[in-house]
């Protein structure tokens, strides 16, 4: 679609206007002469939405239109078509992943062209470039340029914004909790070595009510409480010990590899689908946009009898485990993502697989350990929990509580190692006399939620279900690109102008940062694409409020208006200087504009890195972003004498490392 423009006549029922990129001519100029030689031509692209509708596009492009390929409506089987003189048969088929056995089995099966697939991928992106293309024209007049609005981008602007406003109005409260010391009569074994007479238990009820966690609210409640068992007679009221089993996870789909590669290998979610797409082109695993859990038979067999092989019997005994998708709209891919042979182990575990990349190395790493464990046996912990009961001298009844948990057989934990504390109780018996020798009172103060970082925004996106697989990477990408959100370390942060966005289409635009409405948006896309739904009407019923409240606060809405006076005089023409706000933030402006553009970075605005010029010794190293062109928005360091001096560095001077280019093209078009 036209980047200059809409491309969306919406007088004509949102008939999309399709082009062939400049870039893409060469392209289709050669696939159009090998299609010319070629007897037999085969559409192999993705199985998803995207792929099904590339696989149209190309019929379109090499015109092949007349075919009669079968569709998933149409009655004729593959059929064959004239291009030019040539005759030629044409198939669609599909894999998950690039093996050879794979391809030879998806070429014994061709399958139709599934055009519901196609519409809900047009549809997609009709109404996100309704929504991008109308919506970012509105901000740059009332706010500032460069700005842009998304169906997806927004809402998850929204939650980001909408978590920091938590943490500001957020008021600390004080609360305390209360250990009592137990001294043991006999001499049994204790909690740890060195100690045989001794136990820990928090205090967890009062006269049979469960103790919330801000009930002592003080410390003066706290004293209280010591006073009244200070010295008081205990017993062992109950002692439980019980076999506990914990299941593995299920295999990664798209969102839960992306959340768990940033928390477990500090990779942003772009980062993770990159090297998942290389893994894929490699044959080492699946395809990686899914959000499905299913497994093939083939692929849970050679699990097994991997595991049979090479960690014995005990650890295959829960294969083949079978995984129920998530939910009915789990259905765009038909497996989870996991390596195409069991075989090809990591070298974690003594494999000998090459890598051209230490990043796809650890990631494949993830995916196989993740897929494996999902086959393998429960872990079994032995836990034990024991309640101490006494009275104190007020005559209200205190019970104490202490837990503990031991690993009994490691199961899958073998293969997926996960941090959990083991401790062990001592023998009690029930009836058992204690008394007090220490009482251990500590205060604390709850906190506010914590700010998103990009597994938990993703875990949030997918718990709302906003966006689908295929989004979530880019989605995160262009709300850093835009500066409406910054990364400090790893969790995101508002920027002023983010802020400013948000606010503007919160109040003016509320359906379309409103997460039930761009959940309902999503579940209508998934009917098309199953044939339930009719993607014009879709559009139909979307467009037309919209369009008329646009209007609306076109005539409206006041633009925002942030000018400031300073004392600072432009060297260029001599008029005085004055601040504005722009995408990246405040920064002076010629009053002269627009017969004189010069502007400059704010001092106050300006981020130091602790560094002085290198070129001139005098001014301050910066951060700074390019203004113009086709790296606009990306992150540079040059000197704060700028003009005076032009020490510039892509890299940090510091610490030698390079931004990624803000203008880097993501896949969905529609929030660029």
């Amino acid at each position: 679609m036209p980047k200059s423009k809409l491309g969306v006549d919406v007088e004509k029922n949102f008939e999309p206007h399709y082009i062939i990129p400049q870039k893409a001519r060469a392209n289709l100029k050669e696939l159009k002469a090998e299609v010319a030689k070629a007897g037999e031509i085969i559409l192999a692209t993705d199985e998803d939405r995207e792929g099904e509708a590339i696989a149209w596009h190309l019929i379109q492009a090499l015109g092949l239109e007349n075919s009669k390929l079968k569709t998933q409506d149409s009655k004729p089987k593959q059929g064959k078509v004239k291009t030019d003189t040539k005759e030629h048969e044409v198939k669609r088929i599909v894999f998950h992943e690039i093996t050879k056995e794979a391809i030879d089995n998806a070429i014994k099966n061709p399958r139709p062209l599934d055009m519901h697939l196609v519409d809900a991928q047009q549809a997609r992106r009709v109404m996100d470039r309704l929504v991008g293309y109308k919506l970012s024209p509105f901000l740059w007049k009332k706010i500032t340029g460069g700005l842009s609005a998304g169906r997806v981008q927004s809402v998850a602007l929204r939650l980001i914004v909408g978590r920091e406003n938590e943490i500001r109005a957020f008021k600390a409260e004080e609360y305390w909790t209360i250990v009592a010391v137990f001294k043991r009569s006999g001499g049994s074994t204790g909690l740890t070595a060195g100690d045989t007479n001794t136990i820990e238990a928090d205090l967890y009820k009062i006269d049979g009510k469960e103790i919330q966690k801000l009930e002592i609210k003080n410390e003066a409640g706290a004293k209280k409480i010591e006073d009244d068992i200070r010295g008081a007679d205990a017993k062992i009221l109950s002692v439980e010990r019980k076999e506990t089993r914990r299941n593995p996870s299920p295999p990664f789909i798209t969102s839960t590899l992306q959340q768990e590669a940033a928390k477990r290998l500090g990779f942003s979610s772009k980062k993770t689908m990159v090297l998942a797409q290389k893994l894929y082109e490699s044959g080492r695993i699946t395809y990686m946009r899914t959000d499905s859990v299913n497994l093939s038979t083939e692929s849970l067999s050679a699990a097994k009898n991997w595991l049979d092989t090479n960690l014995g019997a005990q650890y295959s005994e829960g294969a083949p485990r079978v995984f129920k998708k998530k939910s009915r709209l789990a259905q765009e891919a038909h497996e989870a993502i996991r390596p195409t042979s069991p075989a090809l182990h990591p070298k974690s575990l003594g494999g000998v697989a090459e890598f051209a990349d230490k990043g796809e190395e650890k990631l494949y790493d993830l995916i196989w350990r993740r897929f494996m464990a999902s086959q393998m046996p429960q872990a079994v912990f032995s836990t034990a929990r024991a309640e101490i009961g006494l009275r104190g001298k007020s005559g209200s009844e205190y019970i104490f509580s202490l837990n503990g948990s031991t690993l009994k057989f490691d199961g899958y934990l073998k293969i997926w190692p996960t941090k959990f504390e083991e401790k062990e109780l001592p023998e009690l018996k029930e009836g058992e006399g204690l008394t007090i020798s220490e009482m251990k009172s500590a205060q604390h103060f709850t906190e506010p939620p914590p700010r998103y970082n990009e597994a938990s925004l993703i875990k949030a996106l997918e718990k709302y279900g906003i966006g689908r697989p295929s989004t979530y990477a880019p989605t995160i990408s262009v709300i850093q690109t835009r500066n409406y959100v910054e990364k400090i370390e790893r969790r995101f942060h508002p920027t002023e102008i983010g802020e400013i966005v948000n606010k503007t289409l919160s109040e003016h635009f509320p359906q379309i940062v409103d997460i039930d409405f761009t959940a309902k948006m999503e579940e209508e896309l998934d009917e098309i694409a199953e044939g339930r739904q009719d993607w014009r009407k879709v559009l139909t019923d979307f467009y037309g409020p919209f369009s008329k409240n646009l209007e609306e606060k076109y005539e409206t809405v006041d633009k925002e208006k942030f000018e400031e006076k300073t004392d600072e005089v432009c060297e260029k023409c001599g008029k005085p200087m004055i601040v504005k706000r722009g995408r990246f933030g405040k920064f002076l402006a010629c009053s002269g504009f627009p017969e004189c553009k010069n502007t400059k970075k704010l001092k106050s605005e300006q981020k130091l890195i602790g560094m002085k010029c290198p070129k001139c010794g005098e001014g301050d190293v910066v951060e700074r972003r390019v203004s113009n062109g086709r790296a606009r928005g990306k992150i540079f360091w040059g000197c704060s004498r700028y003009p005076a001096c032009d020490y510039a560095s892509w890299t940090h001077p510091l610490k030698g490392t390079e931004t990624p280019e803000a203008g880097e093209e993501v896949k969905e078009e529609a929030e660029t």
